[in-house]
């Protein structure tokens, strides 16, 4: 089967799961972290290179106050829970999206975590946290600029490829597969930039609920498609068959 170097994941669903159990939605955040934790390991023992899960959007800070502040908690938990497992397996973690908004502690934790695996030569793992696909072209902008004002960088020297190389995840390989759980079609000012090509999936599964057999499923639908880049089908089979 062909496998994606590198898969992006919205994982939306975890309150309308919580909810339909009659629960408090931290009970459904919880689960999704027990999901998440399920998936990089099906993604590790599938030799997925690269992995990148939607966590926490610039977006969600607008939801109740009672709630981020859990979320925030169960995050910073999860970290000191997960890492060590996580580093036995070989997965390299890192953290993308603006950190100052977070607390001390968490900053600390994501960075000792980043500090631990960051030998691992395993599973590339990335968690966005908040993270907005327009804040990540802004901040490579500024950088461009800053740079261009100090004189290191001519502004004919401003192209995709120098921008794309002061993205968060400039040293990941594109996407090849988005998948959205939770049943909405959309990507949600995630990874603007990065999914110029991406193949997407959305399933109606709410997130506590993917597993491995829903990865399956949407591996086998990636497979089956053929990627052109602009070129025409008998082109591609023509390289391929090459």
């Amino acid at each position: 089967m062909n496998l994606p170097n590198h898969i992006a994941i919205v994982m939306d669903g975890n309150g309308r799961w919580a909810e339909q159990r009659h629960r408090p939605r931290t009970f459904g955040h919880q689960a999704g972290v027990r999901a998440a934790r399920d998936i990089v390991k099906v993604c590790a023992q599938r030799h997925i290179r690269a992995l990148t899960l939607f966590a926490f959007s610039s977006e969600n800070w607008n939801r109740p106050v009672g709630e981020v502040k859990r979320l925030m908690d169960l995050f910073l938990r999860s970290i000191e829970r997960e890492v060590d497992d996580l580093h036995r397996n070989g997965v390299r973690l890192r953290f993308i999206g603006d950190r100052t908004a977070f607390s001390p502690d968490l900053r600390e934790g994501m960075a000792r975590s980043e500090l631990l695996t960051a030998a691992n030569d395993g599973l590339q793992l990335a968690i966005a946290v908040n993270y907005g696909g327009r804040w990540d072209i802004a901040q490579a902008a500024r950088q461009m600029a800053s740079e261009v004002k100090a004189g290191h960088l001519d502004l004919d020297e401003i192209s995709e490829t120098n921008l794309a190389r002061r993205f968060c995840l400039a040293d990941f390989p594109e996407p090849d597969l988005l998948i959205r759980t939770g049943g909405e079609r959309r990507i949600s000012n995630f990874l603007l930039w990065q999914l110029a090509y991406t193949e997407l999936y959305f399933c109606d599964t709410l997130w506590p609920d993917f597993d491995a057999d829903a990865l399956d499923q949407a591996l086998s639908d990636f497979a089956s498609r053929q990627r052109r880049f602009g070129r025409t089908g008998k082109q591609v089979k023509k390289v391929g068959n090459a």
